[in-house]
């Protein structure tokens, strides 16, 4: 007897797996979001496809509980003055503006990425892709549109209770160690293939493409993922 004979109700399985490596705090990971569902809404069968979050630190070293405004953040970071970070945030702002976000980079406050990422995970594993998508939502807006410094326990705990999370399991998981292994494993596979900037997305565990891309480049590669594999 096969599984869909013993669950006749259950779904299929995906045809094509997304993983998706991304920072929180990164917006052309925020923008790269929004354009990938925008290709995965428009594909003729949405239901075969699963995207799945992995997680990828661009600062990793970044103190929790800073409270440094992202602009003063990338200036120190880049060598340069607030100028150049301010004119370089108001090129992604336009370009976000265009697919619908809306990014406040005067608001924005540089955070640790670590805890959101676990919280992601948790929940993946607790509601499936529709929470882990909410909960990934959410907190690119705390940290893009609202100003919320997403490594605070107390923002954390408020802003994935609002996208569907259970506030006595976020309290646990932030009061221990739980899926930091996720995220670790995360990082290493991301290190094992090469991966150096995000957003980095892998079709079916072989087709790859970097970077933000318009829409169409990544609805090519869901045509690509249901290829046979060459050879």
């Amino acid at each position: 007897m096969t599984d869909d004979e013993q669950h006749p109700g259950s779904a299929p399985p995906p045809q094509i797996v997304l993983d998706v490596w991304a920072d929180l705090v990164c917006p052309w990971c925020y923008i790269g979001r929004a354009r990938v569902r925008a290709a995965v809404t428009a594909w003729e069968r949405p239901h075969e496809v699963l995207v799945r979050h992995r997680a990828y630190e661009l600062d990793p070293g970044m103190p929790r509980g800073r409270r440094r405004p992202v602009l003063a953040h990338l200036a120190a970071k880049l060598g340069r003055g607030e100028d150049t970070s301010r004119g370089m945030s108001d090129r992604v702002t336009a370009v976000a503006a265009a697919d619908g976000l809306g990014l406040d980079f005067g608001r924005a406050v540089a955070a640790n990425s670590f805890d959101g990422h676990r919280l992601v995970a948790l929940a993946r594993e607790s509601g499936g892709p529709a929470l882990e998508e909410a909960v990934l939502g959410r907190l690119f807006s705390a940290h893009f549109s609202e100003g919320l410094v997403i490594d605070d326990p107390d923002v954390l705990l408020r802003c994935t209770a609002e996208a569907g999370l259970d506030e006595r399991r976020v309290s646990a998981v932030l009061g221990g160690d739980d899926y930091a292994d996720v995220v670790r494993a995360d990082e290493e596979t991301a290190q094992q293939l090469g991966i150096s900037g995000v957003p980095f997305v892998v079709a079916n565990e072989r087709i790859a493409v970097s970077g933000a891309q318009p829409v169409e480049v990544f609805t090519q590669l869901l045509q690509a993922a249901l290829q046979p594999a060459a050879g």
